[in-house]
Parts: structure tokens; C-alpha cells; sequence
């Protein structure tokens, strides 16, 4: 095994190590009851609030870092959207989670280039052999799309660009104005939950829920966005 290979499983198995010490540490500290009891979810709603107020810039620059992290161990984005509204709001909330993950996932990106990319190619490159030629055709603009319509698992939707060998540019910047639309709307969501939790000291229900203009409203943009990507689904991703 040549010097390259070792130094490439050392540090792939690293992070592998890395990985799972993260989640180890985040389920031991974390249980169901946390994230399924209305008054624990309330009372901490009230001491992120407070530990925000105290320093906002701080406490941004820590949720920014924490979410470049969180997207480098574990690969997905899901939550992260919901937290950063539910804490900053809707507007500073897009823009820490926008950068976040842009940030994130580029680094996953290089870290895939370079470790993983004979195994994307293989596992990969015969189902998504018909997008070769049009991220040839042009590249930053097929990947704005590509990170707009989504519907791959954030995790290899980060990893499968390898294959197209995506410039680290084109892939930082389609991912910043690319996930923007449906990263504001997550956040509008996590916003309109922080919002309903400020305002009921009781379960809503979910008629009241639902009903309420700042779950409604986010609620309808994923359903607005889901069908322009169908759309251009459609449109460019046909053979």
C-alpha cells in the first residue's frame, strides 16, 4: 500500500472514529423525552432565548460553527433548519443556516473528492451517467438547479457532485443561492413553532396548529416549492 492510500485510510478511518464518538456523546446527553415533552421543549425555548439575548453575535457565530460541524459528522440538514429559525428567527435564522450549510457541505465535498470519489463513481455513476453532459454544458447553472430541486439525501446530494467534478467554487456558490428558498422557508417554520410555544402555555391543538398563519403559510411555500422542483425535475433531469 503506497504512502497516498495509507494516509487517505488513516484519515478516513478518523473520521469514521470521529463520527461516532459524536453520536455517542449526542445520545447520551439527549433522550426522546427532551424532544417529545411540550414543557421541557418550552423551558428550553425560554433559556436558548435568554442565553441569544445575552450575546446575539456570539451565540451566532457558535450556532454557524455548530452546524458546519454537524454537517461534516453527520451529513444531513433537516434539523438544523427548524433549530435556527426556532432560536434567531426566520431572517437572521436563514442566513446563519444558508451559510452553515453552504459552508458544511463544501468541506464535505472536498473531504469526498478526495477520499471517497472512486467509491461515489462506483456506486453512482451508472444511475446519474445522463447528467455528465449537462454539467458540462454548464456547470454552475445545472448545480444551482441540482441543489434547488433537491429530493436527494442531503448527505449525497454533497458527495455525488464528485462525479461531474463540480468546481469547489461553483458548488459553494449554486449551494448558497441554490438552498436558499427552502432554507428560508424551513427557518419561516421554525420561527412560527418558537412563536406558538412564546404564545401557549398548553399543547395547541392541532386544528389551531395548523390554522395558525405562522405554520400555515411555510407549510404552503414547501408545497409551492415541491412543485416547481417536480416541475423542473421534469424539465432537466430527463435523458
Amino acid at each position: 500500500m503506497n504512502r497516498e492510500k495509507k494516509i487517505k485510510l488513516f484519515l478516513g478511518s478518523a473520521y469514521i472514529l470521529i463520527v461516532f464518538v459524536f453520536l455517542l456523546i449526542f445520545f447520551n446527553n439527549f433522550s426522546f423525552q427532551d424532544f417529545s415533552s411540550y414543557e421541557l421543549i418550552r423551558e428550553n425555548r425560554d433559556a436558548l432565548e435568554n442565553i441569544k439575548n445575552s450575546n446575539i453575535f456570539l451565540s451566532s457565530i457558535i450556532f454557524l460553527l455548530a452546524t458546519i460541524v454537524w454537517v461534516l459528522l453527520l451529513g444531513f440538514g433537516s434539523p438544523v433548519l427548524l433549530v435556527g429559525g426556532f432560536i434567531f428567527g426566520k431572517w437572521l435564522g436563514t442566513l446563519l443556516i444558508v451559510f452553515g450549510l453552504s459552508i458544511g457541505a463544501t468541506l464535505l465535498y472536498i473531504f469526498a473528492n478526495y477520499f471517497l470519489k472512486d467509491l461515489v463513481e462506483e456506486k453512482f455513476s451508472s444511475r446519474f451517467s445522463n447528467l455528465t453532459e449537462k454539467f458540462k454544458k454548464n456547470e454552475f447553472m445545472f448545480f444551482l438547479i441540482y441543489r434547488f430541486v433537491g429530493g436527494i439525501p442531503f448527505f449525497i446530494s454533497n458527495i455525488l457532485p464528485t462525479i461531474f467534478n463540480v468546481k469547489v467554487r461553483n458548488f459553494f456558490i449554486g449551494s448558497l443561492i441554490g438552498m436558499s428558498p427552502q432554507l428560508f422557508v424551513g427557518a419561516s417554520l421554525g420561527a412560527g413553532l418558537s412563536k406558538i410555544l412564546e404564545e401557549n402555555s398548553e399543547v395547541p391543538s392541532f386544528l389551531e396548529l395548523i390554522s395558525s398563519p405562522d405554520i400555515f403559510l411555510p407549510i404552503l411555500g414547501i408545497l409551492i416549492l415541491v412543485l416547481i422542483a417536480f416541475a423542473l425535475k421534469k424539465i432537466f433531469y430527463t435523458k
